[in-house]
């Protein structure tokens, strides 16, 4: 039986949302009528696609058989789509001036996100007026394949998934206090002098990623203050709260917290875009990926100067 790409669509709101209030807002149906044609979809192809429970909506084999193929066609129209539009731009403008227009959802940590994507992007939007930009700051993996984000910046390098992956730049990471912590805190020349200090890092069953583990390589073993949020540890930092780890490209943003033990510790760790497979020959959101990591690996060299 032929299934319409409309059907297809509201089904792939409901298997990434999981539930029929989260998918309705994306397609603009209310809950009541999604519900309708995913049981009509459901009656048609003679399957059971999701397991419904008060949780919400998990889907089954058969639909997650039905995903696979759901996504290649969207990957299609969206390919098809693009290629229409930037054939008729370069037609009128030539290809090297067309500007970009649309939405991009880009998901990244916070550290990233606050510090470096807010220029970046901002810097975009002057170049490209029609385009819009969605930032997701979440401390956790995006899950590109539930289409969350059209793309994400991560800290390690994803090894499985239908996903592309390229390191956009490394970066430095140090030790830092406030001047106001310093004046009044113990010595603090060696590593050893750490288990004198009130320490602030990440709260240690929250560390979404390994490379995030900054403490553990100092052999850190409690942490006062802490927090999932790289935003909030600086915060911490810049009133008096302790010695923590801190990205080098976010010290402009707090000018009363400064480097400690520069000569005995520092990190190095990197920011890799990541992107669904599917999307390679997306042009727009190629350009704008090369774009981005240009804008980035230019905004941490100019920021770790200072």
């Amino acid at each position: 039986m032929q299934t319409h790409w409309d059907d297809l669509r509201l089904f792939l709101a409901v298997a990434r949302a999981e539930t029929l209030s989260g998918a309705s807002a994306t397609v603009r149906l209310d809950a009541a009528t999604l519900g309708r044609r995913i049981a009509r979809l459901e009656a048609q192809l003679g399957v059971s696609l999701f397991l419904k429970s008060p949780q919400g909506y998990a889907m089954t084999d058969a639909g997650q058989r039905l995903m696979i193929k759901a996504e290649a066609v969207e990957d299609a129209i969206r390919a098809a789509a693009e290629g229409v539009s930037a054939r008729r731009a370069a037609t009128t403008e030539g290809p090297q001036s067309v500007a970009l227009t649309g939405q991009i959802r880009l998901g990244a940590p916070d550290g990233c996100a606050n510090y470096l994507l807010p220029q970046v992007c901002a810097a975009l939007t002057d170049q490209h007026p029609g385009l819009d930009i969605q930032i997701v700051a979440l401390p956790r993996v995006f899950n590109l394949s539930r289409r969350e984000a059209d793309m994400a910046i991560g800290v390690s390098a994803p090894t499985a998934g239908r996903l592309t992956v390229q390191r956009i730049t490394d970066y430095q990471l140090h030790f830092a206090a406030s001047e106001g912590y310093l004046a009044t805190a113990p010595e603090l020349s060696q590593i050893s002098d750490l288990r004198r200090h009130r320490i602030v890092g990440y709260i240690a069953d929250m560390i979404f990623d390994r490379e995030l583990d900054y403490l553990a390589d100092a052999g850190v073993q409690r942490i006062a203050l802490a927090s999932n949020s790289v935003s909030v540890q600086l915060n911490l930092l810049r009133q008096g709260g302790g010695v923590g780890v801190v990205h080098d490209f976010a010290l402009s943003a707090a000018p009363e917290v400064r480097r400690v033990l520069q000569n005995t510790f520092s990190l190095k760790r990197s920011f890799y875009l990541i992107r669904h497979a599917a999307d390679r020959n997306h042009n727009t959101l190629t350009r704008f990926a090369d774009l981005l990591s240009q804008g980035i690996r230019a905004e941490v060299a100019r920021l770790e100067q200072i």
